[in-house]
């Protein structure tokens, strides 16, 4: 922290948990998260045997010490006449050398939380890392902020935002759980971590205030304390200004910890900054600017509506046909109910396009190829934090379904969609509040890997998608000012580049944050080259 030596203000030191083993990257695939499942069912049963085991040497050890207690109660009240026979004193003497020794020097305790330790060891491969928390932590704070959720309302379980004073229900799912202080308290951490005090400062409340609800008692398996909370909301407060509060939180804190320096030290400096009045360039509780998503207003607005528009749908040119390419016989005894959402950018959603059956075919088939998708960088692909999904690439050779569905695109589209005309199925699973934020799927530079297959930009797109979703999870058309809800078996398909071969601005899209569901889609990115007789260029240079 760099500052000025009688302007310093300590915070806690920052320390970073360190997980060995662990593939990572579970968080931006819900596929991986629900495989978890059955790895923490390992683990539990194991515990199960570890606490049965337990059990029993709990109940040697109470069996030992009611033999020994009775023996002091009946026996030994006239010591003297008890030990004048025998065999009282050999069991006595026999006792006090053996079978105290084998009591206290009994390895079972170790040996059963050993076999613990190493069930877990076994799983360890299997388990998240550290990145995985972070970016679960992450996606709860995107989920916050782009749907304008209340930290309260997702504590409680409630998916809520505050209109007028109000609490309002966003989406009210069937199944969610309630977090405790030690879970809000690693949200806010890494929100601090980050020095993004406008996040810690409200996820660290809602610690301290579940901390302070149950006396402040420690439970093991916690990786916080009401301690850890109020020393991080303490600097939290003082970074956004509010030196007053984090003068009384510091004050509560020596309550606890009475002889810690740093936070004496911070109280000495709050005093001081106060009786001064240096309070005046305090920047308040605020979001952080983004630095590179400068349409990040309007993207947030159209993923609120979550598809519903009406004054974008009630233009009359807009319409739903029976799609048909030229008589194509294939359309004709097999109809396809188009609707068209958009006329600039023009995009196209094809109901029912796909069937049940073949979206789990793809999925399964996509599942063992599954890897943390990318993004352009340069001439370079790299993972980015705009980009939370995993994706996989399926030939027409990896099973027939992928053929059958290129040759449907390209029926619909009248479009060429054989390699090397188009890219790879490629096969999407969203993540814990997985998106893709603003975007254009063309490339806008000459060094993009999108120009790898010599065959041209990107000049369509078509999205299918492969499942549901409870909420959330649109398609967001930034400047066309319009959002498309996830329906399931359909399929969206739209140009996006002009007939002159320029980039249609107007395409930039994104995908909304899954609020609550699993998300998958499948895209088909078509290339110019190969539909010179399939989607000619216009006379007009401008069109």
């Amino acid at each position: 922290m760099k500052c000025a030596p009688h302007a310093c203000v300590w915070p806690l030191l920052l320390f970073v948990a360190v997980f060995s083993g662990g593939f990572g990257e579970m968080f931006t695939s819900l596929l991986n998260v629900r495989r978890a499942i059955s790895v923490e069912q390992t683990l539990m049963k194991q515990l199960k045997t570890y606490l049965d085991l337990e059990e029993q040497r709990l109940h040697d050890i109470k069996r030992f010490y009611t033999k020994v207690s009775n023996q002091h109660t009946k026996l030994y009240k006239g010591s003297a006449a008890a030990m004048a026979n025998p065999l009282v004193a050999f069991t006595f003497i026999k006792r006090l050398h053996s079978e105290w020794l084998n009591m206290v020097d009994s390895n079972e305790a170790l040996e059963n939380i050993e076999a613990l330790r190493s069930a877990y060891t076994d799983q360890e491969a299997n388990l998240p890392n550290m990145e995985d928390v972070q970016g679960a932590a992450k996606g709860l704070m995107r989920l916050q902020d782009v749907y304008g959720l209340s930290v309260s309302g997702l504590v409680k379980g409630h998916f809520q935002k505050v209109t007028d004073g109000e609490s309002v229900d966003v989406y009210r799912p069937a199944v969610s759980a309630r977090l405790s202080g030690d879970d809000c308290f690693l949200v806010g951490k890494v929100a601090y971590e980050q020095e993004d005090y406008y996040h810690s400062v409200q996820w660290m409340e809602e610690s301290v205030h579940l901390f302070r609800g149950t006396g402040g008692e420690w439970s093991p398996e916690n990786q916080g304390t009401l301690e850890d909370a109020l020393d991080h909301l303490a600097f939290s407060q003082y970074k956004t200004g509010n030196i007053s509060y984090a003068l009384s939180l510091s004050r509560e804190l020596l309550h606890h910890d009475p002889r810690n320096d740093r936070v004496l030290q911070n109280v000495e400096k709050y005093e001081k900054l106060l009786e001064a009045g240096d309070v005046s360039k305090a920047p308040g509780l605020r979001r952080p600017d983004s630095t590179y998503l400068r349409t990040r207003d309007s993207y947030e607005r159209l993923c609120q509506t979550q598809g519903i528009q009406p004054q974008h749908f009630k233009n009359p040119k807009l319409f739903c046909d029976i799609y048909n390419n030229n008589n194509n016989p294939a359309l004709l005894l097999q109809p396809v109910r188009r609707e068209v959402l958009s006329l600039q950018p023009y995009v196209v959603l094809y109901h029912q396009f796909i069937t049940d059956t073949e979206a789990e075919d793809i999925k399964r088939v996509a599942e063992p190829g599954l890897r943390r998708s990318v993004v352009a960088a340069g001439e370079k692909q790299a993972a980015a934090e705009y980009r939370i999904s995993k994706s996989a690439w399926l030939k027409s050779s990896a099973h027939p379904i992928v053929t059958t569905l290129d040759h449907r695109i390209s029926t619909l589209t009248g479009l060429n969609v054989k390699q090397p005309y188009s890219e790879y199925l490629q096969v999407v699973n969203y993540g814990i509040g997985g998106h893709y934020e603003p975007h254009f799927d063309h490339a806008t530079s000459p060094s993009s890997p999108v120009y790898r297959l010599k065959t041209g930009n990107r000049v369509a797109t078509f999205m299918m998608y492969l499942s549901s979703v409870e909420a959330g999870g649109s398609t967001a058309f930034i400047y066309g000012n319009f959002s498309v809800p996830v329906v399931e078996r359909a399929a969206i398909f739209w140009w996006n580049l002009h007939r002159n071969g320029e980039g249609d601005v107007d395409t930039l899209h994104a995908g909304c944050p899954v609020l609550v569901g699993d998300k998958w889609v499948a895209n088909k990115w078509i290339h110019e080259f190969g539909q010179e007789f399939h989607h000619p260029c216009s006379l007009n240079p401008e069109e």
